[in-house]
Order: C-alpha cells, then structure tokens, then sequence
C-alpha cells in the first residue's frame, strides 16, 4: 500500500515499513499467535462497549455481529496455527494498543470518553487492515497472501463502522478534529516503535 493510498483509504498518516513483511516470515508461529490474541481482544472489547453503552440502542446492534465476526477470526486463526503444525503461544504485552489506551481522555464529559474508545477502536482496525494488506501483498505463502486478503477486506468495513458510529452519536466536526488527533499521535507512535516481525502491531 503507498503512501497516499494509505491516508486516502484509512487516514494513516504513516505506511508500516515494507520490510516488517520480511521479518514476519522468520516468525510465523508468533505473528499468527499474536493476530489470534488481537481477534480475541477485538472481540471483547466490542462486548465491554456493549455491556458500557448498553442504552446506545445503534451502537448494540451494530456491534453485536462483530462480536461473532471477530470471534470467528480467532478460531480461523487457530486452525491456521494447528494446519501448520504450530503452536498458540502466551499472550504478550501489547505496546501499541497501552499507548493508545494512555491517550484516551480521562474523565470529563462521558461523550468525550465515548468517542475516544470508539475512534480507538477505529484506528487499531484501520492499522490491522493495513498490515493485512502487507501480508496479503508481500508473503511468500501463495494461501497466506489469500488468507490475508479475507481479513484485510473485514477490518476495512470495522474502521469505518467505528467512525460512523461515533458520527451518529456526537457532532461530524468534533468527531473529525479529534480523529486528526488521534491519527498525528498514532504517527509519532509508529515512528518510536520498534520493527518487530512478531506482531501485528
């Protein structure tokens, strides 16, 4: 993915390093342990929201499909793991999520809490389509190339429900002047981070 296709499609502000696609493929059995644990985290946290604003009548039925499409993603990546003759390893510490976690707002007017635990979530999704769409361009593997064609295609539909659903709920322009925020951190955040192969993010 170029770098303009990049903001235009998903308002990254920053391409992933075409050479993270390389290092995945030295350690496939971590890279596929750690998107199994991001479907999984996927899933719960669209169930925490739920259970959260459960009186957003809009946000529940919207995002209780995700739960079941999410958890799906899970066990399709398991089965991947167990095919190959691999392993579900532990569950790591997540840099990238804890660091967009620390920039939500704390406290403040509950609408302000709402929109940034929506446009997180939008952002994890827009930053795992993006990779997915690395491995689905980049890997060696002919069925992996597909396999993450399928995924890259679902988290693209997951970015914009966030965004839509956080458009439906507080004003167009609040939720866009904050989405800028959130997209210029999330730069600075992929400049500092390490390139490591065995995760997602």
């Amino acid at each position: 993915m170029e770098k303009e296709s990049v903001k235009n499609i998903l308002g990254l502000q920053l391409p992933t390093d075409p050479r993270w696609v390389d290092l995945t493929a030295y350690s496939l059995e971590a890279i596929l342990t750690d998107h199994a644990y991001c479907e999984q985290k996927a899933a719960t946290s669209c169930i925490s929201l739920i259970q959260k604003y459960s009186h957003l009548a809009e946000l529940v039925t919207e995002l209780a499909p995700i739960v079941t499409e999410e958890w799906g993603h899970f066990r399709a990546v398991l089965n991947e793991l167990k095919k190959r003759g691999l392993s579900l390893g532990k569950q790591r510490k997540d840099e990238y999520v804890n660091a967009l976690i620390a920039f939500q707002v704390k406290g403040g007017h509950p609408d302000d809490r709402l929109l940034d635990q929506l446009l997180m979530m939008a952002l994890i999704e827009a930053r795992s389509c993006e990779r997915f769409k690395r491995l689905s361009e980049g890997l060696n593997d002919a069925y992996l190339r597909k396999f993450y064609r399928h995924f890259m295609e679902s988290e693209a539909g997951h970015y914009t429900l966030f965004i839509t659903l956080a458009e439906h709920y507080l004003p167009k322009t609040k939720v866009r002047k904050r989405w800028k925020e959130w997209l210029l951190f999330e730069k600075n955040l992929m400049h500092e981070m390490e390139l490591r192969g065995d995760r997602i993010h």
